[in-house]
């Protein structure tokens, strides 16, 4: 999927007693599988450079929870549901979704944009998930002494690469060797079936569809047949069969029927994807002609509300959506919307009035969360935007965006020890050690911080140079064995 990422990867299989740099040591991956602490630890390194390196991450809350709420559901009715699991959604048209070590689950925005129903999307995720739950990315690791480390770095191309990157692929497996990748992707065909059977039970458990996995790969079939030379990159990772297809549909014939309706949150997140794939006066006249070809149910009002905000249009905006919170069932996406509108005309007061009714509805959101915190800073309310950054972080130690919250709030109130403690966090969490240090002596130098704050300040200063001592020298080690 990601050039950056996929040579790391390469580098690691190609040089195993060496550390790649950025990635982990995964101890001697040679004598068995990949452990789960090692598949977590690699999942980590690539998610960071994923998160703040690659520039389709699309870097939208809002999104995330939702695609997060469907996946904590599929886990939950997975065969292993104390996993922990994150998903996150990458900027791409293109119908593909892929399952990375350690539980990362990427999305990208065309699938959820193409598919026809809230279950269709579930079941690609829960597909996902039976690749995680089963260590089928450890399996492979494990499979080194039948093929060569170079292999196994192809075959992680052929897994992570979502976006079917042609050339990449051609030099993967020109590097491991055409006969043994095509002896591997027999292997992985297994891994398939048993992804399919599996993804199946845990669609059947969290409440979803169980025919939106059939109807979801036989229409990417059709596709394939449509584009001979082209199919969808979800084909060209997840290699399908007739055999596979008429499976599904005969263990859903053996399944209760049930019909499930879409959320109103599915029709919202396909809206708000579309508005933000195109150009705002683009958008502003699709979804006025699919307005006047098809009605306008609630989503797609939503998406035309938001695609007037985005085209500057405020008052023609401000109208759909006040019909929407008078109309449109209670949602943390049109309060969100509702907010925003505030924002831009200026009032952040009364955005903030908003969020913190929105936030008591849905307490879970943490896209909510996000977005009042943001809205008190731009209120003027400071102090208050850093008390619930601080009490949030308590629990969530690991959310880069609440630290950058509260070094934004700190650096309001003009408490620059405080300010360059939280960045130092933020730091830490995108793997940037030394400047997290930086930062950490900055704070030391601010000459506001009171002892306790301090005290904080040299311990953790302590810990971090500790780490960044043991890096180098793994560093000087690793450069002597080579």
């Amino acid at each position: 999927m990601i050039r950056r990422i996929l040579i790391l990867l390469m580098c690691a299989a190609l040089v195993p007693p060496v550390n790649a740099a950025g990635l982990p040591d995964l101890g001697d991956v040679g004598a068995s599988e990949l452990s789960p602490l090692a598949e977590r630890k690699l999942g980590e390194s690539i998610m960071r450079e994923i998160r703040w390196r690659e520039a389709s991450y699309l870097d939208d809350p809002e999104v995330e929870d939702y695609i997060n709420r469907m996946g904590r559901r599929l886990v939950a009715a997975s065969s292993a549901p104390e996993l922990e699991f994150e998903f996150f959604v990458v900027r791409d048209g293109t119908l593909n979704a892929f399952a990375m070590p350690g539980g990362f689950i990427g999305v990208h925005t065309g699938l959820i944009v193409t598919a026809e129903s809230e279950s269709e999307l579930a079941s690609v995720l829960g597909h996902e998930v039976a690749h995680v739950t089963q260590r089928h990315i450890a399996q492979m690791f494990g499979k080194q002494s039948q093929t060569s480390m170079v292999m196994l770095a192809s075959m992680l191309v052929a897994v992570l690469a979502a976006r079917g990157d042609g050339q990449l692929s051609q030099a993967a497996i020109a590097a491991g060797q055409a006969g043994a990748l095509q002896a591997q992707l027999g292997y992985t065909r297994d891994f398939e079936r048993e992804a399919d059977r599996l993804g199946l039970q845990s669609l059947e458990g969290a409440g979803f569809d169980v025919r939106g996995m059939p109807s979801f790969f036989e229409r990417l079939q059709r596709s394939s047949r449509l584009y001979e030379n082209n199919a969808p990159s979800y084909l060209r990772t997840h290699p399908l069969t007739q055999e596979r297809i008429s499976d599904m549909g005969n263990r859903v014939a053996q399944l209760r029927y049930r019909q499930v309706p879409d959320s109103p949150e599915f029709g919202f997140v396909r809206a708000k994807l579309r508005v933000g794939a195109m150009p705002p006066i683009d958008a502003v006249r699709e979804f006025e002609a699919q307005i006047a070809k098809n009605g306008s149910d609630v989503a797609q009002r939503y998406g035309y509300a938001r695609a007037l905000l985005a085209a500057g249009r405020l008052d023609e905006a401000g109208k759909q959506v006040e019909a929407l919170r008078r109309e449109a069932p209670p949602s943390s996406f049109v309060d969100m919307l509702a907010a925003e509108l505030r924002l831009a005309q200026r009032d952040a007061a009364g955005a903030v009035q908003i969020l913190e009714a929105a936030q008591k509805r849905f307490p879970e959101s943490q896209a909510l969360r996000y977005a009042l915190m943001d809205a008190m800073l731009q209120a003027g309310r400071a102090r208050d935007a850093g008390a619930m950054a601080r009490t949030a972080v308590q629990n969530r130690k690991e959310d880069p965006r609440l630290w950058a919250f509260l070094a934004r709030s700190e650096a309001e109130q003009g408490r620059r020890a405080a300010q360059h403690r939280a960045q130092a966090e933020v730091y830490v969490l995108r793997g940037a050690v030394p400047a997290a240090i930086e930062q950490l002596e900055l704070a030391r130098r601010a000459g506001d911080g009171n002892f306790y704050e301090l005290s904080a300040v040299d311990a953790r200063l302590r810990e971090l140079k500790e780490q960044e001592r043991e890096r180098r020298r793994e560093e000087r080690k690793n450069g002597r064995s080579e």
